[in-house]
């Protein structure tokens, strides 16, 4: 079960932002993103995450490389549409809540002006439905 999922996406910001508070501990959610099912879950079927510096590759044709690194806190990777989209930055934060939630932000930033921002937005949410479903 979670809270409301929280969505920023103004129309003339560079970003998109979705939170959510998951009735799971850091480390289960963390190990949820770190499986493969789970990385599939935020970044498409065929996508991996990996440490700083790994390439990704989603079946949808989005890709990126993982950019920072930081176990059980934080993950940041580029996301490309596909080969002619210029690069943006996803960025995913992982903080407790008291002992068994955690707090899951998702900032999608560094967007084209003429990004559907509510597409994008709705997709972040997707994902933390997704991941939610999973994390033990």
């Amino acid at each position: 079960m979670t809270s409301d999922t929280v969505s920023e996406a103004p129309e003339t910001a560079d970003f998109v932002r979705v939170a959510r508070v998951l009735e799971h501990p850091v480390a289960s959610v963390w190990g949820a993103l770190m499986a493969p099912h789970g990385a599939e879950a935020l970044l498409g079927e065929g996508g991996e995450l990996g440490t700083k510096g790994a390439s990704w590759r989603a079946s949808d044709g989005t890709y990126g490389v993982t950019r920072s690194f930081h176990p059980l806190e934080q993950i940041r990777f580029s996301w490309h549409a596909d080969a002619a989209a210029p690069a943006t930055l996803v960025d995913v934060h992982l903080r407790p809540d008291g002992d068994s939630k955690t707090q899951l932000e998702i900032v999608h930033e560094h967007l084209d002006p003429a990004a559907d921002h509510a597409h994008l937005a709705a997709h972040w949410e997707a994902a933390l439905d997704r991941l939610d479903a999973m994390a033990p």
